[in-house]
């Protein structure tokens, strides 16, 4: 018997190596073109694993706990109906091993519960890394929470896409979630924003350099689509569709944001290499305006603007001043009662060094909440700040409810490991 397993198997190299040596055969005689193209055919078809529905891990516990994490980069703040906040932030690293988890408090920023959402694309069985990076939370006019997301191979594959996953019930014991969706291609980091006539108006980036390390080249026939996209809503979110976008000089990460104004024209504002750029449409977000650097100085990092209910437009900024700023430090609110023209205020929120990533909401009461992070890589925090227009305008604490550096999380992964030692 043995010698008959022992004949079958040397028929092996007869019957495969000539097919090996054919396709040797053809790689030899590729052009550098060629190989290039193969290696992003191959690298494209890599990137087909970020296309794999995400799993929202709902009992993160005590795998992702608090003494688990090592790292803290803020993606968003958000208020339910009943009133409870949820944050969440990237773990993992600002690298192609980031993650998303999740919080939530019911005191009014008070306190914060362990890790209760947790969104890991990580595997071992993986060629590379898949990421969840980018994203954000936002509560829509139906009182349904969105946890949106981008999901990419790496950093950003060429493609990578925008996911969303809907809670019906945020403030339940037992929050359930839908299964994600896939809108587009790109990430999309800020909230969106409604719209007078009642259309909801999302903003995706899909990166205009391209695929990053071993992606670069990928998707060339996306390079049409690239930039600071807008896509609208006409049926509650049920369906997405792309109105156009800007180019930016110099891009960044766009992070770009959306204002409509009292005339209904579009306002954007956009991260850039060099600061914040500005662009308008007057046709709903199908085309727009040469972009020009806005009178806004700012470190190349993430801002927020928002309409709050009074009217005013809100801008978190680094600085103290609107023309002026010192890096990713000095975070400070300001208002405008003119769409952007001049701002007035100033509130100091945190100044010290290394805070960056402002997100927020206004309650219904009129309370404005703003998280961000602090030494991402070192202490980690994700903190709150929660304070009133009256107090922006005078500079000062004066309502009853506001607060400054409230902490909402700490990785504590590191500390374990020295009490373990």
């Amino acid at each position: 018997m043995f010698r008959i397993l022992f004949a079958f198997l040397s028929l092996f190299p007869l019957c495969t190596m000539p097919a090996q040596q054919k396709e040797e055969s053809k790689f030899a005689k590729m052009t550098q073109e060629e190989i290039r193209a193969f290696e992003i055919e191959v690298m494209e078809k890599v990137a087909d694993l970020a296309l794999i529905p995400p799993r929202l891990n709902t009992s993160p516990l005590p795998e992702y706990g608090y003494d688990k994490l090592d790292y803290g980069m803020t993606i968003g703040i958000e208020r339910t109906p009943g009133g409870r906040l949820w944050a969440c932030w990237v773990a993992g690293g600002d690298s192609p091993k980031a993650f998303f988890v999740l919080a939530t408090s019911d005191d009014d920023g008070e306190t914060w519960s362990d890790p209760r959402l947790v969104v890991d694309a990580n595997s071992k069985n993986l060629p590379r890394s898949r990421s969840i990076l980018v994203g954000n939370l936002w509560t829509d006019p139906l009182g349904r929470l969105w946890l949106i997301f981008d999901q990419s191979m790496d950093m950003f594959d060429g493609r990578a896409g925008v996911w969303a996953a809907i809670c019906e019930n945020p403030d339940a014991t037992e929050p359930t979630w839908s299964p994600s969706r896939r809108i587009w291609h790109g990430v999309t980091l800020n909230k969106p924003t409604v719209l007078t006539n009642g259309e909801w108006m999302l903003p995706i980036s899909l990166d205009q350099r391209g695929g990053f390390g071993p992606f670069n080249g990928c998707f060339k026939e996306l390079d049409p689509l690239r930039g600071a996209n807008v896509f609208a809503s006409t049926d509650k979110g049920q369906t997405w569709e792309r109105r156009g976008a800007a180019k930016f000089p110099d891009p960044n990460w766009h992070e770009h944001m959306i204002v409509e104004r009292r005339d209904h024209s579009l306002w954007m504002l956009a991260r850039t290499g060099k600061g914040i750029m500005e662009t308008t449409s007057t046709d709903g977000g199908r085309a727009w305006s040469q972009p020009v650097y806005s009178g806004i100085k700012h470190p190349v990092a993430r801002f927020h603007i928002r309409r709050l209910t009074s009217g005013n437009l809100l801008l978190i900024k680094h600085g103290k001043t609107i023309d002026t700023h010192e890096d990713r430090s000095l975070l400070s609110a300001w208002l405008s009662q003119d769409d952007g023209k001049t701002w007035n205020g100033g509130l100091m929120l945190d100044e010290r060094k290394g805070i960056s990533y402002p997100d927020g909401f206004q309650s219904p009461d009129g309370t404005i909440y703003i998280s961000y992070d602090r030494n991402r890589s070192t202490d980690g925090e994700i903190l709150l700040a929660r304070f009133t227009e009256k107090d922006i305008l005078a500079r000062d604490l004066i309502g009853p409810k506001s607060k400054l550096r409230m902490l909402i999380c700490r990785p504590l992964a590191r500390e374990a490991k020295q009490h373990s030692r």
